[in-house]
């Protein structure tokens, strides 16, 4: 079996405009799908971060993609999986994730290894996780994923969507953004996007969310670095309570030195509340100083930037070896993502936490899963019989994508500079705020 062809389609897909300390997202968010098609006819598929620079990185390798066995391609292209600057800090603390160069050939690497896996898995009849491992769970279990945001539901001119949460800006109105995104999805594990409001105001917001949801659901915090030492301290402390029980607070502060520093203080405060990161350590080259300094206790793995769903395994097995936890990252993305995140999640037994999804901000009429959304109910995505991934692309809805992504100027995710147009024109993203 050979690869004859490889099909790039860059889509945008509304995004509603949530906060972070990055900024604003923009009113679309942007994808990249993928079809490699082998000589017998079999399309396998995958979805990555969007724009033109990833658009570019993957057409760079169509030579090398274009006659090759879908079963050898990986081996061949191995030597893009450790990114540039192999061994040094690949740190996402200031760059959103999808635009650190640093992983570029990474993020390239894993959607051609999900690809081959999907085309593979469709030609011998198995299912991806039965592939790289065999299932060890027929469900996956996802955490909500509230955010502070302003009004709106994403989109532009004709094509604004509802708004399905409202205006979320207070501690009050994320306690009901959290029990819709429940009620809907059956949720039982909730991790709030921090760092946007005053400290005092998010520790209220985690407090709130404790007393009505009672001490069996797990809630973390995650404030993308927008904290001093200090401040995160007089957080883990606050929220000693709140977090225990299968929360965590992720990325507190900067720098694993600094996170390092957290941890000691806690500590020798009686607070055992695990420290998690997916922008401190995003490279096996973070591993080893990162355990040294006990800087981390759960790492959020994303295969896309950690280069597939092989390496997450790899990963894994070294979080056991060093009693490091680990979950998943998320991003804006559809379906396709969300199944290939919870394929490597159902064969990989060390990934014991709930992983991340922004599904829920996505909506049906940018889906480009053929039958439309993946279903997620009672907070899990069940693992499908079908072969691959599972899925098959919509060719009207990719074709919707992509007119959306040519109609509108979006080419990079900005979200610093969305904050400059739509809510202050001096905005500047600042670490530590706090």
């Amino acid at each position: 079996m050979k690869i004859v062809d490889m099909r790039i389609h860059s889509i945008a897909i509304a995004d509603p405009p949530l906060r972070s300390s990055y900024g604003l997202h923009a009113p679309y968010a942007l994808r990249t799908i993928v079809e490699l098609e082998s000589d017998d006819s079999v399309i396998g598929i995958t979805e990555t971060y969007g724009g033109d620079a990833p658009a570019r990185a993957l057409e760079a390798i169509r030579p090398q993609v274009i006659g090759r066995s879908p079963y050898r391609l990986t081996g061949f292209l191995s030597a893009m999986v450790e990114g540039e600057g192999s061994g040094i800090d690949r740190s996402q603390t200031y760059l959103v994730p999808g635009e650190n160069p640093l992983d570029q050939t990474t993020r390239t690497y894993a959607a051609i290894e999900v690809a081959c896996l999907d085309l593979i898995g469709k030609s011998v009849g198995q299912p991806v996780c039965d592939l790289i491992g065999g299932r060890v769970r027929g469900e996956v279990a996802f955490s909500a994923y509230p955010f502070f945001k302003h009004t709106g539901g994403g989109g532009e001119g004709g094509d604004l969507r509802e708004d399905e949460y409202g205006e979320v800006l207070s501690p009050e109105a994320l306690v009901r953004e959290v029990k819709q995104m429940v009620a809907c999805y059956g949720f039982s594990s909730i991790k709030i996007k921090g760092g946007v409001l005053e400290p005092d105001l998010e520790i209220e917001a985690v407090k709130l969310l404790r007393q009505e949801l009672g001490p069996d659901v797990p809630l973390r915090i995650d404030p993308n670095s927008a904290w001093t030492v200090d401040t995160s301290v007089r957080v883990g402390k606050a929220l000693a309570e709140e977090l225990s029980g299968g929360g965590y607070l992720e990325d507190p502060t900067s720098g694993l030195e600094n996170m390092a520093e957290v941890r000691k203080r806690l500590m020798a405060a009686g607070i055992t509340t695990p420290l998690a990161t997916n922008v401190a350590v995003t490279s096996f080259g973070d591993i080893p100083r990162a355990v040294e300094l006990d800087a981390v206790q759960i790492i959020l793995c994303d295969h896309h930037y950690w280069g597939g769903m092989r390496q997450v395994q790899h990963l894994a097995n070294l979080c056991k070896t060093f009693g490091v936890g680990l979950s998943m990252h998320s991003n804006s993305h559809l379906g396709v993502s969300l199944m290939a995140m919870a394929h490597v999640a159902a064969a990989t037994p060390h990934l014991a936490y709930a992983c991340d999804t922004h599904y829920p901000w996505q909506s049906e009429e940018d889906e480009v899963a053929a039958g439309g959304r993946v279903s997620i109910v009672n907070g899990c995505v069940t693992i499908p019989d079908e072969p691959g991934l599972g899925l098959e692309l919509d060719y009207d809805q990719l074709a919707r994508g992509r007119e959306r992504f040519e109609k509108h100027p979006y080419r990079k995710r900005d979200d610093e500079a969305e904050m400059r147009k739509h809510i202050d024109p001096q905005w500047k993203r600042i670490l530590p705020r706090w």
